[in-house]
């Protein structure tokens, strides 16, 4: 029960680190580093699957990166891209936090369910794989945007060093 509620706080620290993070974000331009990095740096926690305690079927995979690419949607559909100023910048959306913390809630509610049948363990590999189906899909999502308003713009570019 200890590690439910210690792996349930950790949740809900990041979660409302997010939140900072991505008001901070808008205030600067977005670039494709800014949108490939997080799910790189978070790749480095498939390392708990090394310790037999973390390992998962593949089954339990396929369903976890399902699952995490289902809840991108929300994220997906709260992340606009819009040109400011010459630049690309990542649109503020008030539905963001609320979706991020709803997003949360959900997880709990099934790590609570689901830690009944499934050791600690295999819960915590299921859900990191869930978190990265989820981010991995959102900011795939993000870079296809990203691209297609950077090629606009330098289409823009272009016209204007003609004219």
């Amino acid at each position: 029960m200890f590690w439910l509620i210690a792996s349930t706080i950790v949740a809900a620290g990041m979660a409302t680190a997010m939140i900072f993070v991505r008001l901070r974000a808008a205030k600067r331009p977005a670039s494709v580093k800014k949108i490939i990095l997080p799910p790189l740096f978070m790749s480095t926690g498939a390392f708990m699957f090394v310790f037999p305690v973390f390992r998962v079927e593949w089954t339990q995979v396929l369903e976890a990166l399902v699952v995490g690419a289902l809840f991108s949607v929300f994220l997906i559909r709260t992340s606009k891209l819009e040109v400011r100023e010459g630049a690309i910048y990542l649109k503020p959306s008030k539905a963001f936090i609320f979706i991020l913390f709803g997003l949360l809630v959900l997880r709990i509610v099934l790590k609570l369910v689901i830690g009944q049948t499934v050791s600690f363990g295999e819960t915590s590999g299921m859900f990191f794989l869930l978190a990265f189906g989820m981010i991995f899909t959102w900011r795939l999502a993000m870079l296809k945007q990203y691209l297609r308003l950077e090629k606009t713009l330098d289409a823009k570019k272009n016209v204007a060093k003609r004219v």
